[in-house]
């Protein structure tokens, strides 16, 4: 499904002639990865907050991260169409104003102690991130040299990931300040007082939304305002693009296999480490303490993607990809056949691992695609259900193996993305694509 004739979609070899300085506009649009970021990473600290006050399963409280990734699902092509039609600017503007109206939700979901109303706030919430998802990732992707377009990904990424280290610690101190009940007290409470202490404790989730909601409103004037170039696409040769179709890249549908593994086995794994390091084999942490150390996994991240902008213009993609991939199975392998600070800290250190994953595996995916790029980046984001999906699952095996050896699901995400890295991007990456 091609994206024809717009001034406002480009591949990642359509640069303007002269190939102006673009550093401007990409530290204006950096702002929106450390955004999302930042939002997405709160999620880690709202499962077992709401895995307390409404007394779920793993499995249930899953549905939050379900929610929210779901959205790339249902939302990803839309906003491909509003990006083809209105431009990558607008677009972001219309994102951020998406994103405060579901960050306002949260005041009424909180006010009712409504789970399923966390869940529709979290879902229009994710919707508007995917806008700017679909937008800014191609933007960043096209503004700049085609060959160093992945360490270009990578350097916004880790802003992206800056957002996600200040999250958690930032996260803990304001949501799960009040120790809550345990179990056992929380079935003992009537009805009337049940629900009075799920208002009581939901509260602390109020104050952090209504400042973000402002921050994106905020936001969104500085890029409405901001002057951000346009991209001029490429015009098609004559009978050529209609014989060209996303599903002939192999390279593309491998990929969005890739980013569905690679999101959802980082969420996943970030998901379940508040809970994680609170059983007693591990480390017996109380919940506000070891959301501090779930900064430590998205900090690790930041610090990879950082170092990978060197790196990734000093070796091939694909070939850093692979090694990084080997690494996150083996790390993740390890915690699981131990216990103690070695099984704590050697799932901490995957995120570091995990840093490169995601720019890698979408520079690969939309590579050669020419005039396709726009719905291309569609499919890789809608892949980031993943993010919804994989936590899920993980979630109902916890509730019946145990949360610990539970981890075998990320494993073979890993090793799903060392089979693209070697193999899978490689496919037709050698055939120029047809424009």
């Amino acid at each position: 499904m091609a994206m024809q004739g717009s001034t406002h979609t480009a591949p990642p070899s359509g640069l303007p002639a002269g190939t102006p300085n673009y550093t401007r506009p990409l530290v204006i649009v950096t702002t929106l990865f450390f955004m999302w970021g930042f939002l997405t990473c709160l999620n880690d600290i709202l499962v077992p907050h709401l895995k307390t006050i409404f007394d779920l399963s793993y499995a249930r409280v899953m549905l939050v991260q379900c929610a929210f990734f779901s959205a790339y699902f249902f939302f990803s092509f839309p906003w491909a169409w509003v990006v083809n039609a209105i431009g990558y600017q607008k677009t972001m503007v219309t994102g951020l104003l998406g994103m405060a109206v579901g960050a306002f939700l949260f005041v009424p979901a909180a006010s009712s102690a409504s789970f399923p109303l966390f869940l529709v706030a979290l879902m229009v919430l994710a919707a508007g991130i995917t806008g700017l998802q679909v937008a800014a990732n191609p933007y960043v992707v096209v503004l700049g040299k085609p060959e160093t377009a992945s360490s270009r990904l990578d350097l916004t990424q880790a802003f992206n990931s800056l957002g996600t280290t200040i999250a958690p610690k930032l996260g803990g101190l304001l949501i799960l300040g009040a120790a809550p009940l345990a179990v056992e007290q929380l079935r003992a409470l009537s009805p009337e007082a049940l629900q009075l202490y799920r208002v009581q404790q939901a509260a602390s989730v109020k104050l952090p939304y209504i400042v973000i909601g402002v921050a994106l409103l905020l936001l969104a004037g500085l890029i409405a305002t901001s002057r951000l170039p346009v991209i001029q696409g490429l015009t098609s040769k004559a009978g050529a693009a209609n014989h060209d179709s996303v599903w002939r890249h192999p390279n593309l549908i491998l990929g969005a296999v890739g980013i569905f593994a690679y999101v959802g086995a980082e969420v996943s794994i970030g998901s379940f480490l508040v809970n994680y390091f609170g059983q007693p084999e591990i480390a017996g942490l109380p919940e506000k303490v070891a959301a501090g150390y779930v900064s430590f996994y998205w900090g690790g991240a930041m610090v990879g993607r950082f170092l990978g902008v060197g790196l990734l213009r000093r070796f091939k993609t694909e070939h850093l990809l692979a090694l990084f991939a080997v690494c996150t199975a083996a790390l993740v392998t390890f915690s699981m056949l131990t216990r103690g600070p070695a099984a704590m800290w050697s799932i901490l250190a995957v995120g570091f691992f995990n840093s490169i994953m995601f720019p890698s595996i979408f520079s690969l995916g939309v590579a050669k695609l020419g005039p396709l790029t726009g719905s291309g980046s569609g499919i890789l984001n809608m892949a980031i259900v993943g993010g919804a999906v994989i936590p899920l699952l993980q979630g109902s095996i916890a509730d019946h193996i145990g949360i610990h050896h539970a981890f075998f699901v990320p494993v073979l995400c890993y090793l799903y993305i060392l089979y693209y890295a070697l193999r899978g991007s490689q496919t037709n990456r050698e055939q120029p694509a047809t424009i």
